[in-house]
């Protein structure tokens, strides 16, 4: 296939602190999903290959020539890192060489991505997940002009998009706001060696090694009425909120979608406390700024790594047919 013909099919990779996802999709939409559990120890080069393996193993199931696919789409957690002209990530979630890294088996402190992918691909394009989800919500959900994405998962992070420029900053790493400080007093440790920033106090693997129990016993313990597990959702909602009332004020915001695992589970108890702390403050900046899941769901970011690489001509036909709803997705066995 020469660099000007049109693709007959397309991968991306969706990497996450707990989950990796491949996906394939031809001009009709996407086909098949094979999620997995991110690995975690090895070489600093293992989780862009497990990428390259999840991706193989889509061929497989459908049966295509791994040779077809020219073009990969990467949706990642980052940061990002420029090194010998080459993107790669440095994960706090991840990277067990760096501040808190004591439950993480491995030593990594730099992790080779684009490197790597351009073993096999032609084209690579590589966005922080956030980004990545607000390219898919806007390519195919309902975010305006003046909108940010959120996820709360493993980590926390933003995709950030003003008057209809979507923000990428001088490394790919515009909407790390997930390391904004919030706290003085906090002695919570983030992975990228903070103390009080909204990833260390919130992040659901920070949160959940302060609380000594799982967030979702937690959220299920205030759902049924316990008091002191409803205070510390409260609480979390209410820092939560304040981060998003300081992006929504320096970005003079409409809408704000959240995504993740920790959003998606809990939405109907986190959505209304969330809303409060943006609406009660000075009307003039927050007046009608609505707070929502995202519009793509669980696929968003997957969506969004789509979105880099989709030749223009698909766009609307997916669009218009929802195409993405019909995927079929597969879960592999962790293997190390």
């Amino acid at each position: 296939m020469t660099s000007n013909a049109l693709p007959t099919v397309i991968a991306t990779l969706d990497i996450g602190g707990t989950k990796m996802a491949a996906c394939i999709a031809d001009a009709s939409g996407p086909l098949l999903r094979v999620v997995q559990s991110t690995l975690k120890s090895g070489k600093p080069d293992t989780i862009a290959r497990q990428g390259l393996r999840l991706i193989d193993q889509c061929c497989q199931q459908l049966q295509i020539d791994p040779a077809a696919l020219q073009s990969v789409g990467v949706s990642s957690c980052g940061p990002f890192e420029l090194r010998d002209g080459a993107t790669g990530f440095i994960p706090p979630n991840l990277c067990g060489g760096l501040h808190n890294g004591d439950d993480l088996p491995n030593d990594w402190t730099f992790l080779p991505l684009e490197s790597v992918l351009r073993e096999r691909f032609t084209t690579v394009r590589i966005a922080n997940d956030c980004v990545a989800a607000l390219h898919g919500e806007r390519t195919f959900g309902t975010a305006p002009a003046n909108s940010i994405y959120v996820t709360w998962s493993t980590g926390i992070g933003f995709g950030l998009c003003v008057d209809g420029h979507i923000l990428n900053g001088k490394a790919g790493n515009a909407g790390h706001a997930g390391h904004m400080l919030l706290s003085d007093t906090s002695e919570v440790l983030c992975g990228c060696g903070n103390r009080g920033d909204l990833e260390a106090m919130l992040g659901g693997r920070n949160f959940g090694k302060q609380l000594g129990k799982p967030l979702e016993v937690i959220f299920s313990d205030a759902q049924q009425g316990d008091t002191h597990a409803l205070q510390v959702v409260q609480e979390a909602a209410r820092w939560f909120g304040r981060a998003l009332y300081n992006l929504t004020t320096i970005l003079d915001t409409e809408a704000i979608f959240i995504g993740g695992s920790v959003w998606r589970h809990n939405e109907a108890l986190l959505a209304p406390l969330v809303q409060q702390e943006i609406t009660d403050r000075f009307p003039a900046l927050t007046r009608g700024v609505t707070v929502q899941g995202a519009t793509l769901g669980e696929l968003v970011t997957d969506m969004g790594a789509f979105a880099l690489v989709l030749p223009t001509m698909w766009v609307n036909d997916w669009r218009a047919r929802r195409a993405w709803e019909s995927l079929r997705s597969e879960s592999i066995a962790d293997t190390h």
